[in-house]
């Protein structure tokens, strides 16, 4: 088994971890905690996530990029395009070219590369009509990672995150469980121990009447649809004046 001595992660709010609250404050997510699996197996191991929420693909190329290629680190995770998908302009062919700049910068300077697929959003409500465009999406990045030699991390094939339990109440980000699920996964994928178990089934959750389940929707939608439909439309993001909250390459 490859043992790798350091780690950057880049990305949007999935990278970031939310919302997987950390008991020290912030959010936690899937990398941190394979962060600390890979800490268990490499003595001096060092760590940086340079992810903020909301970051579209060109920005996470401009200014992440760089900095994983300066830190030369021997694993990167990339996980981007989300956020320029769920936009009316996110186009997969062109977001897929960008993305592959990315992922040339980080194998020419010798990390080994992870990227992730989108999410499979049957069934979600609003992101279930941008399924056709991830799906696209992921074509390329799969051919991508087969072009430079990197592993992926299928998320659309995770049927363990059509649960509600791997949500959180946006429905748009990871609960605490959905992150550890994700980290597991990529521990699998990397050949790590203790990667198994990703897919263990969930406990069943009670159904619902269809009034509940609708109070439900619109509860969604007051206090999670429409102030990100307004950021939207006002140009802004989730992420303006937030830095990473792991900016340097540093022990655990």
């Amino acid at each position: 088994m490859q043992r790798w001595e350091s780690y950057v992660a880049i990305g949007d709010s999935f990278t970031e971890g939310l919302n997987d609250p950390d008991p020290g404050g912030g959010f936690r997510g899937w990398a941190d905690r394979l962060a600390e699996m890979l800490a268990e197996r490499a003595p001096g191991f060092r760590y940086a996530n340079l992810a903020v929420r909301g970051r579209l693909l060109r920005g996470i190329v401009a200014e992440q990029v760089p900095l994983a290629v300066e830190l030369k680190p021997d694993l990167v995770t990339l996980a981007a395009g989300g956020n320029d998908i769920l936009r009316p302009g996110g186009d997969p062919d062109t977001l897929a070219e960008v993305f592959e700049q990315a992922v040339v910068q980080l194998r020419d300077a010798g990390s080994d590369v992870v990227v992730f697929t989108g999410f499979d959003t049957r069934g979600t409500p609003v992101l279930q009509r941008v399924r056709g465009k991830v799906a696209t999406y992921n074509g390329h990045l799969r051919a991508i990672a087969d072009r430079h030699g990197c592993q992926v991390v299928d998320l659309w094939s995770m049927d363990v995150l059509h649960h509600p339990r791997a949500w959180s109440e946006d429905r748009l980000h990871l609960s605490a469980d959905g992150h550890e699920r994700v980290a597991l996964r990529v521990a699998d994928v990397l050949g790590l121990p203790g990667g198994e178990g990703w897919d263990a089934p969930w406990p069943p959750v009670p159904r619902q009447d269809w009034v509940s389940m609708r109070r439900e929707d619109l509860r969604w939608a007051r206090q999670h649809f429409v102030p990100w439909l307004g950021r939207r439309l006002r140009g802004r993001s989730s992420g303006d004046g937030i830095q990473p909250k792991r900016p340097h390459l540093l022990p655990l």
